[in-house]
């Protein structure tokens, strides 16, 4: 028999380390991933752990070399030290990857520091030294990501000088689309300058899309002293969009709304005029159109009464209906009386018909059963 060789009981394959960056993502600097064959063993199994680490929307689906954006499609196709991009199902977009590198703030010269007064034996730093000297401990959402818990960032006492320098810092750990662009509080105060920059406080990181309202206070990582400031400060803002009170609400008149009351297409009903003159005079008989001084001029003039014969022609609507009789000679000689009588003739046949043919079909129905009945007997 021959002899075996040695059986190798741990895989000796040597792990793998390489930088990998977000697709279309100038100011991602990548992230150093190593490769052990223990644990990433199938290119699937890389795919999601570069989903947990490099947050790209819908999941890392493809990977692809820096310089020409070939696809990467075999985990043995991947090069010790190697640079790559992953992105999810969109193209690739081509940027300079290589050459990303952390934004470091500019150099700032060292500024004097305020010495306290010579009488003085306490030593107090100035408003201004604290304000400028010392590091901020905030605490970032990423806009419209509430899964997504706060990440605590250490901002620089170098940084605070340039807002820009600001969010860089920010965008190393916050990872909204497009980079981080603005600042905001929980309630949607954009903020512009460092000054406004508070310790241990939350604030909200977007890219160039608008700021989206959502409770990010109640995440279970705020403070409870916090939460309960911006729920005083929700449920303030409710009870100022609802209406006036009860007692402000205009007085509704007929059962109209307020506002068709305020149109300029509501009629308003006028005041009753109570001094206001009557239609009829007093000295007028009951007519409206009667002077209320008679004509001189026609005074003593004798009155002309109408004669009898006169015929006044009225108006048709207003003539009385009159009944017009007709003659029976007429209805007797009408040809439409004759034809009327051979329609009841006919009817009258038909109906006579019908009723011998049904009396006929009984009396068969009747014989066919009889002749079932003796036939079922005999058998």
């Amino acid at each position: 028999m021959g002899t075996r060789g040695p059986y190798a009981l741990v895989d000796t394959t040597p792990a793998k380390t390489i930088l990998v960056y977000r697709n279309g993502d100038q100011f991602f600097v990548g992230r150093k991933f190593v490769l052990a064959r223990r644990r990433v063993a199938t290119f699937e199994a890389l795919l999601e752990q570069l989903t947990e680490q490099v947050e790209v929307p819908m999941g890392v689906r493809r990977l692809y070399t820096p310089t020409r954006g070939s696809q990467v499609l075999e985990l043995d196709a991947l090069r010790p030290g190697g640079k790559y991009v992953a992105a999810g199902r969109e193209p690739f977009k081509k940027l300079d990857y290589i050459h990303i590198v952390p934004r470091k703030p500019a150099k700032m010269r060292r500024l004097k520091e305020i010495k306290p007064v010579v009488h003085c034996d306490i030593s107090v730093p100035s408003r201004w030294q604290t304000c400028h000297r010392l590091c901020r401990h905030i605490n970032v959402f990423t806009n419209g990501q509430l899964f997504i818990p706060p990440v605590r960032i250490i901002i620089p006492k170098f940084s605070l000088t340039d807002w820009n320098n600001v969010l860089g810092t920010i965008g190393e750990k916050v990872f909204p689309l497009g980079g981080v662009r603005k600042l905001f509080t929980m309630n949607g105060h954009l903020l512009d300058n460092s000054k406004h920059l508070q310790d241990n406080h939350f604030y909200v990181a977007a890219g160039l899309e608008t700021f989206k309202y959502f409770p990010y206070w109640q995440c279970p990582k705020v403070p409870t002293e916090v939460q309960q400031k911006y729920m005083d400060i929700e449920k303030y803002s409710q009870r100022k969009k609802k209406g006036d009170p009860k007692g402000k609400e205009p007085h509704r008149q007929d059962g109209t709304a307020p506002k068709a009351q305020d149109s300029v297409f509501y009629a308003k009903e006028e005041k009753k005029k109570t001094g206001g003159e009557p239609l009829v005079h007093s000295g007028a008989e009951g007519d409206v159109y009667k002077a209320q001084t008679p004509n001189m001029e026609t005074q003593g003039a004798p009155e002309v009464k109408e004669a009898q014969d006169v015929q006044v022609e009225v108006p048709v609507d207003q003539v009385p209906a009159e009944t017009v009789k007709e003659d029976d000679q007429t209805l007797s000689n009408d040809p439409g009386s004759e034809s009327n009588e051979k329609e009841e003739e006919d009817a009258r046949l038909y109906e006579d018909n019908k009723r011998k043919h049904l009396s006929r079909m009984s009396a068969r129905i009747k014989k066919w059963f009889r002749f079932l009945e003796k036939n079922h007997m005999a058998f």
